[in-house]
């Protein structure tokens, strides 16, 4: 082995085929996880402890120049300070990583002129497609007509034109509306994220249709949007709500974060949860099992859908056109912010 500045040279994919007595096609075969059953078992062995034994680590430039790739993956997060995402973005690089991909991150606000920025960024780096968590309805139109794979996490396209991985968010609020109602609710508030994003849209409507198939009023007052899902806006929904006067024993928000701003808004009206109001959230977000009480929410599986988003994605790399949806379950985490009503609550 070549020795560079008296330390031996890093191995190279030649030096494992020498070690394995195999070919050079074969160890790269044998080391790529997605063309590894092209190789027998006994010899995919052989070369990965070759490799193993050599301290050899695959040059990517050199393999993106044989494929005319950058082996990199552009990922847009709308919100990085947000709990709900390292989860999922964890998921994508842990399978984007087996596949010998590197994600890189941006994020993006929501807001679209900086989604279109990082997103051409990206482009000039020659990624080779892009997940996106971006919730808005109508995304730039350079994700979907800008050449490159594009598939979309937690939302799906509106006009099915992307592969997606989501959570089935009308069924995660039909869910918290359901459990409420057994506990005997009837006045139930829905405090929501932007009705113009996919999220915020999807479990409003599960809300409706629940409460429609229960037989139980819709009333408008007690149905508020806020302009982002955080916890200021969560807070100032509910001192809303509050002060307008309406009726209501339950409020089911548009995510945990919006719970919490509801959590606040209550303690300072001296209005106990759940004995004042029963509070559900969604997402299960880490440590919301934390709050105070603890948060009653809906459960999607976040590293799960970051995980099936990489898969759609590498689909696409590999040749498959079909726009594939994964839909994932929600579940319903009962925790201490809910319970039977005591009575009406009356701002």
């Amino acid at each position: 082995m070549a020795r560079v500045d008296g330390r031996p040279a890093p191995a190279t994919l030649r030096d494992v085929a020498r070690l394995a007595e195999v070919h050079p096609g074969t160890v790269s075969r044998a080391l790529n996880s997605d063309t590894r059953r092209l190789v027998n078992d006994e010899t995919a062995r052989r070369v990965i402890e070759a490799a193993e034994a050599l301290g050899y680590r695959p040059n990517p430039i050199a393999r993106g120049l044989k494929t005319n790739r950058s082996y990199t993956i552009g990922v847009l997060v709308p919100d990085l300070t947000n709990p709900l995402f390292p989860p999922i973005v964890r998921g994508i690089q842990d399978r984007l990583e087996q596949a010998g991909y590197t994600p890189l991150i941006a994020n993006t606000d929501n807001d679209p002129e900086r989604e279109r920025n990082d997103f051409d960024a990206m482009r000039a780096r020659q990624v080779d497609g892009v997940i996106a968590a971006t919730a808005r309805l109508e995304p730039a139109d350079e994700l979907t007509e800008g050449g490159l794979p594009v598939v979309y996490v937690l939302r799906r396209h509106e006009d099915g034109d992307a592969p997606s991985a989501a959570a089935d968010d009308r069924r995660g609020c039909e869910l918290a509306i359901e459990h409420l109602i057994e506990l005997g609710h009837t006045r139930i508030a829905h405090l929501g994220g932007p009705i113009g994003v996919s999220t915020g849209r999807e479990r409003h409507e599960g809300f409706v249709a629940a409460m429609e198939r229960a037989g139980l009023e819709v009333d408008p007052g007690l149905v508020r949007f806020g302009a982002a899902f955080t916890e200021p806006v969560g807070r100032r929904l509910c001192e809303e709500l509050l002060e307008s006067g309406g009726e209501a024993t339950a409020i089911v928000a548009g995510n945990d974060l919006m719970a919490l701003g509801c959590y606040d808004a209550l303690t300072a009206r001296g209005i106990a949860c759940p004995e004042g109001m029963s509070v559900v959230g969604f997402n299960d977000m880490p440590f919301s099992e934390r709050f105070d009480p603890p948060l009653t929410t809906i459960g999607i599986p976040q590293y799960e859908l970051g995980a099936a988003a990489a898969e759609l994605l590498l689909e696409r790399l590999q040749g498959a056109t079909a726009a594939r949806e994964v839909t994932l379950p929600p579940r319903l985490v009962v925790r201490g912010s809910t319970g039977a009503p005591a009575g009406t609550v009356r701002a």
